[in-house]
C-alpha cells in the first residue's frame, strides 16, 4: 500500500530547528544577552500603562455594537436635557448619591427612633460642602427647588409625624413610592402601610456641573466611610460614580499576588526537573524556564503598551495564565534534552533537542494563539484587550524560548559536559548510577548513552497503564463518564447570563452591601421604560392611527413584567382628556397643534414631546414595570419590549418605536453573550479540526479529538454554572481558550495511539500513556499554580478566572489520562492503517513518533521518540 506522504510541513521545519539549535549551542551568551536587550528595551512601553488603562464599565464590559447605545443617541437627539429634573425621564443613571437605611435587626423602620437618625442623615449630607460648592448649589432642580425625597416630604422633616402618618403604597397622594420605601407590609385589604424595612433616599445633583460633582461626591464617600454606626440603623451608601472607582481600584488588589505565583511557578518547576544527582538535576534550567516566561510578559505587554493598546482590567490575569503556561515548552525542551546522548557536544545535543522540541512547541502554540484570536471576533473590548495582549504574551514566550531559553540549556549543558556542580560549579567525581551524593555527579546509562529515565515512566508503564485497560475498569471509566456527561448537561440548562454589576468590586465593598439591600428591599418595581416615537409622520390626530397606538400600548401593558392597573405614563392620553373637557376637536391636525405647546407647558409633559416648527419629530411614553429581580428577568424583560416594539411596526397602521431605559446598556449582554459565545466556539472548534487533521493523519481519529474537545467544553460549562460562574464576558473567553488547551492534551494521546508499534489496543493505550502520562500531569500542575492564587483574590472577576481555569486543565487532563485513552481501544479502526503499514517502517529502536520520522537514516542521531516524551502545551 501506497505510505501516504505527511511530513512536507514538519521535515523541513524540524530541520530548520535543528540548524537554529546549532546556532544557540554554539553562541549562548549571544542570544541570551539579545533576548534580555529585547526584553528590556520593550518593557519600558509599562511607562504608558497608567494613560493606558481602560476601565470604563460601559467602554470594556457593554457590547460595542449594543442596540441600546444607539437607542441612546436617538433620544438624546430628541429630547435633550431639560433644567426640569425628572428622574424617571433620564436618559442615564444621574448623576447622584444614594443611601438605604435600614433597621439594626431586620425591625419596622417606620419608627419616631429610626427617623431621627435618618432626618439627622439627611442633614450631615445636604451640609457637605466642598469650597464654595454646597449641596443647594449643585442640585438638580425642579421649578427652581433642589429634588427632595417623598418620604421625607411626607412627615414634613418630623419624626414624629411618622408614626400617625397613613402612607399609602406604592401611590400616596400621586407620589410613588415604590422606590423608596421597601420590604413593605400593608393592612388587609387596604394599601396603608403597617411597617417596612427599608428607606432609600436619593441626592441628584445638576449633570452639568461635572467637577464641582465629583468633589462633592467624594465628600459623600467619606463622610459615610467614617461616619459612625446609627443608634437605631443600618446604613448602606452608593454613588453614581462607586462602580467605576471600585473597578479602577480593584485590578491593583492582585499585584501583591505575582511574587506569590513566580515563587510557586518556579518551586513546581526545581521540583519537577530535580533530580538526586547533582550535576544532571535541572535546577537552575527550570528557574530560568520561568524567567523567560516573565521575560515574555514584560516585552510583550510593553510593546502593546508602545503600540497604544488599551489595558483593561481583564488583563490583569494574563501574567499568572502566561507564567504556568509558558514553562510548559520547557518542559518539552528538558525532556528532549535529557533523551539526547550526553557525551555528544552541546551543539549537537541542542540541535537535537530543536530538532524534535521545536515542531511539538510550535504546533501547541499555535493552537493557543489561535484560541485567543479567535477572541477578537468578541463585541466585548474587555475581551478583545485580554486575547490580545495574551496572545502576544504567548507568541514571545515562544521566541524567548527558543533563544533565551535554549541559551540557558546550552549553558547547563556545558556544565554538565564538565561534570560540574549545580551550586558550586566545582568539578565532582562521576556517580556511578542513578542518583548519588552532594559531592558526585553525572550518571547515566553506559547503554543509550542517556540520562536514566525518570521514575513516573514506569509507573504508568507497569501499573497505571495496565490497570486502566483491563474490561471492568474500562466498564467503570465508560460509567463515570455517562456520569460527568450528565451533571454537566444539567449544569448547562442552570447557567445564568450577564455580569452582575454589583460584581465589578471587589469583596466587602460598600457598592456589594449597598447592592445586596437594594436587591432584598426594593426590586418589586423595575424601571420606566421609555417608549418612543421616532416617526415624523406619525398623524397622531388621526383616529385610526390613536386606535393602532392604543393597541400598541395595550400590547406592552398585557406582558408580565408590566404594572398592572396602572396605565401607561402618556402624554397623548393626557391631551385628549383635556380636549375632551375644554371642547376642543383633537381629530383635527389644525386644532391639535395649536393647543399642544400651552398643554405641554402647564400639564408637565413639555419633556416628552419634541415639538417644533409645528412638527412631531418624536415624542415618547412610559411603561412601568415590576419584580425584575434577576439577570433572567432583565434579559426577559429586554427581549419582551424589543419584541412588542417590533410587532407595533408591524400593524395596519404600523408605529415606529424604540424602547429605551438607562439600563438596556448594561442589559445588551444578554442579546448578544450566547450567540457570541457559540460562534467563537464553533469557530475554534473548527479550526482545531483542521489542525488536528494536520496532526494526525487519520480523520476518525481527528473526530475523536473534535468529539473530545466537546465534551471538555461542555464539562466546563455545566460545571462552571454549578460553581455560581454566570456566562459573560470574562467566561465567554474562558470557554474559548479551553478549546486552545484540551485540543493539546487529545491530539497527542489520540496520535501517540494511532503510531504506537504495539500489537494490540489495549498495548497502545499503554504506550501512549507510558510516553504521555507524566507530561500531561506536569502541564496540569505547572498551569494550575500559576492561576491557583487568584482564587484568593477579592475580586469576582480573577475567581471566575481561576474556577474556569482549574475546571479546564482538570477536565483535559482527566480526558487525556482516562477518557481517551479507554475509548480508544474501542475503536480499533484509528490503527488499522498503521498496522497495514508497519512492516514498511525501519525496525528501528523507538521509532514511534511521526510517521516522517522512520524516513530518518539509521545512522542520525536524533531520537523521535523525544516527540512523545514531551510535555504537552496546556
Amino acid at each position: 500500500m501506497t505510505k501516504c506522504k505527511t511530513d512536507c510541513i514538519e521535515r523541513p521545519l524540524s530541520l530548520a530547528f535543528e540548524k537554529l539549535g546549532r546556532v544557540v549551542g554554539r553562541y549562548p551568551f549571544v542570544f541570551l544577552l539579545s533576548a534580555v536587550c529585547v526584553a528590556a528595551s520593550l518593557g519600558g512601553g509599562f511607562k504608558f500603562l497608567q494613560e493606558r488603562k481602560a476601565n470604563d464599565i460601559e467602554e470594556q464590559f457593554i457590547p460595542v455594537n449594543g442596540p441600546a447605545k444607539l437607542e441612546r443617541a436617538i433620544v438624546v437627539e430628541n429630547f435633550p436635557q431639560s433644567e426640569e429634573f425628572s428622574q424617571f425621564r433620564l436618559v442615564s443613571e444621574g448623576t447622584f448619591a444614594s443611601l438605604i437605611i435600614t433597621g439594626l435587626h431586620g425591625e419596622n423602620i417606620l419608627t419616631e427612633a429610626a427617623f431621627n437618625d435618618i432626618i439627622e442623615l439627611d442633614r450631615r449630607v445636604k451640609s457637605i460642602s466642598t469650597g464654595l460648592n454646597a449641596f443647594d448649589k449643585l442640585c438638580a432642580k425642579t421649578k427652581g427647588r433642589c429634588m427632595s425625597n417623598a418620604v421625607l416630604d411626607i412627615i414634613n422633616y418630623n419624626a414624629t409625624e411618622i408614626v400617625s402618618s397613613n402612607i399609602k403604597y406604592p401611590m400616596n397622594n400621586g407620589m410613588f413610592l415604590g422606590t423608596t420605601i421597601g420590604g413593605v407590609e400593608l393592612k388587609p385589604n387596604s394599601s396603608e402601610i403597617i411597617s417596612a424595612k427599608a428607606v432609600r433616599l436619593f441626592y441628584f445633583l445638576d449633570e452639568k456641573k461635572t467637577k464641582e460633582n465629583s468633589d462633592w461626591l467624594d465628600g459623600f464617600l467619606k463622610l459615610l466611610s467614617n461616619a459612625t454606626e446609627q443608634k437605631t440603623v443600618h446604613v448602606s451608601y452608593f454613588t453614581s460614580v462607586s462602580r467605576q472607582n471600585e473597578l479602577e481600584t480593584n485590578s491593583d488588589s492582585i499585584i501583591p499576588l505575582f511574587s506569590v505565583t513566580y515563587s510557586l511557578a518556579i518551586t513546581i518547576s526545581i521540583m519537577s526537573c530535580s533530580r538526586l544527582d547533582s550535576v544532571r538535576t535541572k535546577v537552575w534550567v527550570a528557574t530560568f524556564g520561568v524567567v523567560s516566561a516573565g521575560l515574555a510578559v514584560l516585552a510583550s505587554f510593553g510593546l502593546l503598551l508602545f503600540c497604544g493598546m488599551p489595558f483593561a482590567m481583564t488583563v490583569g490575569s494574563a501574567p499568572f495564565l502566561i507564567l504556568g503556561v509558558g514553562v510548559d515548552d520547557m518542559f518539552i525542551m528538558i525532556s528532549c534534552w535529557q533523551k539526547t546522548e550526553v557525551n555528544k557536544a552541546v551543539e549537537v545535543r541542542l540541535a537535537e533537542t530543536y530538532k524534535e522540541a521545536g515542531v511539538s512547541i510550535t504546533i501547541t502554540t499555535l493552537t493557543d494563539v489561535m484560541a485567543f484570536y479567535i477572541g477578537l471576533m468578541t463585541p466585548f473590548r474587555s475581551v478583545q484587550s485580554f486575547c490580545m495582549y495574551t496572545s502576544t504574551a504567548l507568541l514571545f514566550c515562544y521566541i524567548f524560548n527558543i533563544t533565551f531559553f535554549g541559551a540557558c540549556l546550552a549553558l547547563n549543558g556545558r556544565r554538565e559536559k564538565g561534570n560540574r556542580h549545580w551550586l558550586t560549579c566545582m568539578k565532582v567525581p562521576e556517580a556511578t548510577g542513578d542518583g548519588g551524593g552532594c559531592c558526585v555527579g553525572g550518571a547515566y546509562d553506559k547503554i543509550t548513552q542517556k540520562e536514566f529515565e525518570m521514575p513516573v515512566d514506569s509507573f504508568f508503564k507497569n501499573y497505571y497503564g495496565p490497570f486502566l485497560t483491563r474490561a471492568w475498569v474500562k466498564t467503570l471509566v465508560c460509567v463515570i463518564y455517562a456520569g460527568y456527561l450528565a451533571v454537566s448537561i444539567y449544569g448547562c440548562f442552570q447557567m445564568q447570563e450577564g455580569l452582575d454589576l454589583k460584581h465589578l468590586a471587589a469583596d466587602g465593598s460598600y457598592v456589594g452591601s449597598y447592592y445586596d439591600k437594594e436587591d432584598e428591599f426594593f426590586s418589586s418595581y423595575g424601571p420606566n421604560v421609555m417608549l418612543v416615537i421616532k416617526d415624523e409622520n406619525f398623524q397622531y390626530w388621526n383616529p385610526t392611527a390613536r386606535k393602532s397606538l392604543d393597541l400598541c400600548l395595550e400590547n406592552f401593558q398585557n406582558l408580565t413584567m408590566a404594572r398592572s392597573g396602572i396605565p401607561p405614563v402618556s402624554w397623548l392620553n393626557s391631551y385628549m382628556q383635556f380636549g375632551q373637557r375644554a371642547g376642543v376637536n383633537l381629530d383635527d391636525e389644525m386644532q391639535f397643534k395649536s393647543y399642544l405647546t400651552a398643554f405641554l407647558n402647564q400639564s408637565g409633559f413639555s419633556q416628552d414631546v419634541n415639538f417644533t416648527n409645528s412638527q412631531i419629530h418624536a415624542s415618547r411614553m412610559f411603561i412601568p414595570t415590576v419584580n425584575i429581580r434577576t439577570a433572567v428577568d432583565e434579559k426577559n424583560m429586554l427581549n419582551a419590549f424589543r419584541e412588542t416594539a417590533e410587532k407595533c411596526g408591524k400593524l395596519q397602521t404600523p408605529v415606529d418605536l424604540i424602547v429605551y431605559h438607562a439600563a438596556f446598556i448594561y442589559f445588551d449582554q444578554y442579546a448578544v453573550i450566547i450567540s457570541n459565545t457559540i460562534q467563537n466556539l464553533v469557530v475554534a472548534t473548527c479550526v482545531m479540526l483542521v489542525i488536528s487533521l494536520l496532526l494526525i493523519p487519520n480523520p476518525l481519529c481527528s473526530l475523536w479529538v473534535t468529539i473530545s474537545i466537546a465534551s471538555v467544553i461542555v464539562g466546563v460549562a455545566g460545571f462552571m454554572a454549578l460553581w455560581d460562574v454566570s456566562l459573560d464576558s470574562v467566561s465567554m473567553i474562558n470557554l474559548v481558550i479551553c478549546i486552545g488547551f484540551s485540543v493539546d492534551f487529545s491530539a497527542h494521546i489520540c496520535y501517540a495511539f494511532v503510531s504506537s508499534e504495539q500489537s494490540s489496543v489495549n498495548e497502545k493505550a499503554t504506550d501512549a500513556l507510558t510516553k504521555l502520562g507524566y507530561p500531561i500531569i506536569q502541564g496540569a500542575v505547572s498551569t494550575i499554580a500559576g492561576v491557583v492564587v487568584l482564587s484568593t483574590a477579592k475580586s469576582y472577576l480573577f475567581r471566575t478566572f481561576f474556577k474556569i481555569m482549574f475546571l479546564v486543565i482538570l477536565f483535559g487532563a482527566v480526558h487525556g489520562l482516562v477518557f481517551i485513552p479507554v475509548f480508544l481501544t474501542f475503536l480499533s479502526t484509528c490503527s488499522s492503517s498503521q498496522e497495514k503499514n508497519k512492516t514498511n517502517l525501519p525496525m528501528q529502536n523507538h521509532m514511534t513518533a511521526f510517521p516522517q520520522h522512520s524516513l530518518v537514516s539509521q545512522n542520525e542521531s536524533a531520537d523521535p521518540d523525544c516527540y512523545f516524551s514531551e510535555k504537552i502545551h496546556l
